[in-house]
């Protein structure tokens, strides 16, 4: 059995925790010590039941607090050679750093990780997937555009959290910037809403047991509009797609 939950879900932090059995990781941490930690109380957690935090690029809202939160509770970090040299400020005095490999799975207690990359724009971006052996969790989010080794690696998936950064219209019409605007849009920028209903059609969907939209952003997307997509290509009603928000994130979820 694997749980999940997010500790919230934007441009102003990012954080998800994955569980089975007693092992409990957490996956990027865009928040304070004190921001984390209250956050994981909301969800009956504690950080030193914590085995380590995973990290999926440098960009500040997704690991802006992990090194201060990892040294405060000597907890080890995971992330690529890339992340580590472009998110060097604030590493001193790690209790333990290990650098991965984007394409060679490897284990924590009871999970099998695996990273995948993705393109974004950061020094060496990747997502991940989990599974215990009879279910599997992928997450997916800082991606400008579905690759077949994304489909490939997402496609047996019992659950998915699954960016919606973005609808096209709303980021075109926009207060931001035209260069910004190009950057998240981009191929290397954030996934929009139709991008990932277009994997849901790509992949074998019969065993989802739950989708989670995330990391939708407060200016150009509402949470009725990546519901709809979602539904839409997976149909079923709107409803059965979560949302994840950037306040509250989303509460334990389970693959049975």
């Amino acid at each position: 059995m694997i749980r999940f939950a997010s500790l919230g879900s934007g441009s102003q932090g990012n954080a998800l925790i994955v569980e089975t059995g007693a092992t409990k990781l957490l996956l990027d941490c865009g928040f304070s010590i004190r921001a984390a930690t209250a956050r994981l109380a909301r969800l009956g957690a504690a950080p030193d039941e914590l085995a380590a935090i995973l990290v999926t690029h440098e960009h500040g809202d997704h690991v802006g607090g992990v090194f201060a939160f990892a040294r405060r509770h000597r907890l080890a970090v995971y992330l690529t050679h890339g992340t580590y040299v472009a998110a060097a400020r604030g590493q001193a005095g790690l209790p333990e750093c290990r650098l991965i490999d984007a394409q060679q799975p490897f284990a924590i207690d009871g999970l099998e990780v695996q990273p995948f990359a993705v393109p974004h724009d950061a020094r060496e971006p990747v997502q991940y997937a989990f599974s215990d052996g009879d279910h599997r969790l992928g997450v997916l989010t800082d991606s400008g555009s579905i690759t077949p080794h994304i489909a490939e690696v997402l496609a047996d998936c019992d659950g998915l959290v699954l960016e919606c950064n973005h609808d096209q219209t709303l980021l075109a019409v926009s207060r931001y910037p035209a260069l910004l605007k190009q950057r998240i849009g981009g191929r290397f920028g954030h996934l929009e809403n139709e991008q990932a209903a277009d994997l849901l059609r790509q992949i074998d969907s019969r065993r989802l047991q739950h989708v989670v939209a995330a990391h939708l952003s407060q200016e150009n997307n509402r949470p009725q509009l990546a519901s709809r997509a979602l539904a839409s290509a997976l149909g079923c009603g709107e409803e059965w797609i979560g949302v994840a928000d950037q306040q509250r994130g989303f509460d334990w979820r389970q693959l049975n």
